[in-house]
């Protein structure tokens, strides 16, 4: 087998890797990037635990179809790069959501969210949905209310009997 080949194979055997492990992926076309603009979108990513890689369409492709997954021929097509989300769906969608609102540089494709295919709007949606930290702060917040009230409340009327 020649050297070529093996490469290649060991190429679909990493995608197949990130595609079955990740929550989320996301096609972009970064045609008109900067390399310090591709720089600062990596380092993004992985400071968020993801990935973000680019790889020849036809591998993809080869790596889906062995998955089971859906077919993206008609948006495998020009440049593109994948933006895999192992820990949550929302934190890639608002990175790359971001980053295209500050550059107007990255094109969405489309994305592919628990085995199915979604728009670029969708993704822009997913992108509004506040992440799990937020939410788990104004969790918090709700349950500290009532409890300060209720201190609040006490302190009165220890104010008002002294």
């Amino acid at each position: 087998m020649s050297a070529n080949l093996e490469a290649k194979k060991q190429l679909v055997s990493e995608i197949k890797d990130k595609l079955s492990k990740s929550k989320i992926v996301i096609l972009v076309d970064y045609n008109g990037i900067t390399v310090s603009e591709d720089t600062e979108l990596r380092n993004s990513f992985r400071n968020a635990g993801c990935d973000y890689k680019v790889y020849k369409n036809k591998l993809v492709l080869r790596a889906l179809n062995e998955l089971g997954l859906p077919n993206l021929e008609n948006e495998l097509q020009g440049t593109s790069a994948f933006a895999f989300g192992y820990d949550d769906e929302i934190s890639v969608s608002k990175i790359v959501c971001k980053f295209n609102n500050e550059t107007k540089k990255l094109n969405i494709k489309c994305g592919i969210l628990n085995k199915d295919v979604i728009s670029a709007n969708e993704i822009k949606t997913l992108a509004t949905i506040p992440s799990k930290e937020e939410l788990i702060g104004k969790l918090l917040f709700i349950f500290q209310n009532p409890m300060r009230s209720l201190a609040v409340a006490i302190n009165e009327i220890s104010k008002k009997q002294a």
